[in-house]
């Protein structure tokens, strides 16, 4: 760990006087980890700052997709017909204000949950990744009602793993040096979302590129870097609030620049040098209209498998790898964040473990029902907490300042809107450093622990995925250990995820096989 990075205060020495607190210190144990209220506010700002792309790219995602019958989310047709494009545009634009709306809500209310019963500095959403394979893969196997129905036998079925006490098992079941080398990875692959989403990285030949055309170019860019240089001004000269700051002044910049230059969005080869994600512009007294929740609770739990009325094994295998899929990658997303998150933080316990964990696997669980129920796909935690860490947050009170913040953006999107991504992207790039500082925790020597570890660091960026990171380095794991003869050493647990992981990485084989 970085230096100025802030760890939690140590506890105080026996017979010393207990400080009196009031009864928010105490729940939330803001002292005793070494915060105050205000480090947990900006941390927790920094946290939905960085997050916020989500209500951009989630109606962007599950709101433009249609299901086996050609309708969009909210039940509204798509038609083919070239001639009514201005109806299938009005639908569209419905649908993604009320993906907003809903996503905004679920993400709002789980992260105050995992605020005050998880007393964690998490912050919740709807899953990028999850809610493309939902998008793309599942709903045009059956209608919109149905997939979110799948959605919630998800977060069920990862609920009664937690509340058996399963999940957590499997959670302290994992070696230390794989905890240590999901966090590296996971700083790498928030590096990699970070400049991706700054346009610094994009794809290109014979897979990335570097800016546009091999340089830095537009004015987009521009206001990244000089986001990124102020963030590192600030931090090195320990400025409390460096993050927030950063933030918000290259937000400011942004609006500037847009409104001298009119930049508009990236366009594919019309206009590579735009905005990535969103154009950082004023909102109008028009662009403020009343959410719109309807999506709320527009859920078929059983239809899906049975689309005919008559229950059919194949569509119940296909089903179940579906639900298995969102299981595994949820499950394991989840335990990656709370390893980084908390080893950030200085929360993990001489076993690696965070406090409180069953509360916080338990609302991550229903993070998926909640996902469901509210029509905006698997709600789970975000890595990009690690940087309201980084400014300071080491409570549960900073995930309630988030989910705040998020209630909040049901009512003002448009002001959340003029935060670029170019103004944010700068901080992930930067909790990369902070968490990649770990390294020196693995044994490299011992190739037992050090290859495994190697390919869950690599793996998680280069595949931008950190289920696959995870799973890779698992089986590896116990690979080696069984190569060696040491197969008492694995934990029965691992035996089992490895074998799960295994079926995982060849779904692609199974599913034809089931066609």
């Amino acid at each position: 760990m970085v230096q100025n990075s802030p760890k939690a205060a140590p506890a105080p020495p026996p017979g010393a006087p207990v400080q009196s607190l009031d009864g928010l210190d105490r729940w939330f144990h803001i002292t005793a980890r070494g915060s105050n209220r205000s480090r947990e506010i900006r941390g927790g700002l920094v946290t939905f700052l960085t997050m916020a792309y989500i209500l951009v790219l989630n109606p962007l995602i599950i709101g433009t997709a249609t299901d086996k019958n050609g309708n969009l989310l909210n039940g509204q047709p798509m038609f083919l017909d070239a001639a009514k494009t201005q109806l299938n545009n009005e639908a569209i634009d419905e649908t993604k204000l009320m993906v907003g709306a809903a996503t905004a809500l679920v993400a709002g209310v789980l992260t105050i949950l995992m605020g005050v019963w998880g007393r964690f500095p998490v912050a919740l959403a709807t899953g990028l990744g999850l809610n493309a394979l939902l998008a793309y893969t599942i709903a045009p196997q059956m209608t919109w009602p149905q997939a979110m129905g799948l959605v919630v036998w998800e977060g069920i079925l990862i609920t009664v793993l937690v509340l058996t006490g399963v999940r957590s098992a499997i959670f302290r079941a994992v070696p230390p040096a794989l905890r240590t080398a999901i966090s590296i990875g996971i700083g790498l692959f928030i590096t990699l979302v970070g400049l991706a989403d700054a346009g610094i990285v994009r794809p290109g030949s014979p897979l990335l590129s570097f800016g546009v055309n091999g340089s830095l170019q537009g004015w987009p860019i521009a206001v990244c870097i000089f986001g990124f240089l102020l963030l590192i001004g600030l931090y090195v000269r320990k400025i409390k609030g460096a993050m927030l700051i950063a933030i918000l002044t290259a937000s400011v910049v942004g609006l500037i620049v847009e409104r001298i230059f009119h930049i508009g969005p990236k366009i594919g080869a019309e206009n590579p040098t735009g905005w990535m994600l969103n154009v950082p512009t004023l909102p109008e007294a028009k662009d403020f209209v009343t959410p719109n929740l309807g999506l709320l609770g527009k859920i078929d739990m059983f239809g899906a498998f049975a689309p005919d009325g008559r229950f059919s094994i194949t569509i119940f295998l296909g089903l179940l790898l579906l639900v298995f899929s969102l299981l595994l990658a949820d499950f394991f997303d989840t335990m990656g964040t709370v390893v980084a998150v908390g080893s950030e933080a200085g929360l993990l316990n001489k076993a690696g473990n965070p406090p409180h964990l069953k509360e916080i696997l338990l609302v991550d669980s229903l993070g998926a029902v909640a996902g469901g129920l509210g029509s905006v796909s698997s709600n789970t935690s975000y890595i990009e907490s690690a940087a309201g860490v980084g400014e300071g947050a080491r409570t549960g009170f900073s995930s309630v300042v988030a989910g705040i913040a998020f209630l909040l953006a049901i009512f003002l999107a448009p002001i959340v809107n003029i935060v670029p991504s170019e103004a944010a992207g700068p901080v992930l790039a930067f909790v990369g450093f902070l968490m990649m500082s770990q390294v020196i925790h693995v044994d490299w020597d011992d190739v037992e622990d050090g290859i495994p570890a190697f390919l869950t660091i690599v793996l998680m960026p280069f595949t931008y995925s950190i289920t696959v990171g995870i799973g890779a380095g698992f089986v590896l794991w116990v690979f080696i250990k069984l190569l060696l003869g040491k197969a008492k050493q694995v934990h029965p647990l691992l035996w089992a995820v490895a074998i799960l992981f295994v079926v995982y990485f060849a779904q692609g084989i199974l599913f034809s096989l089931l066609d």
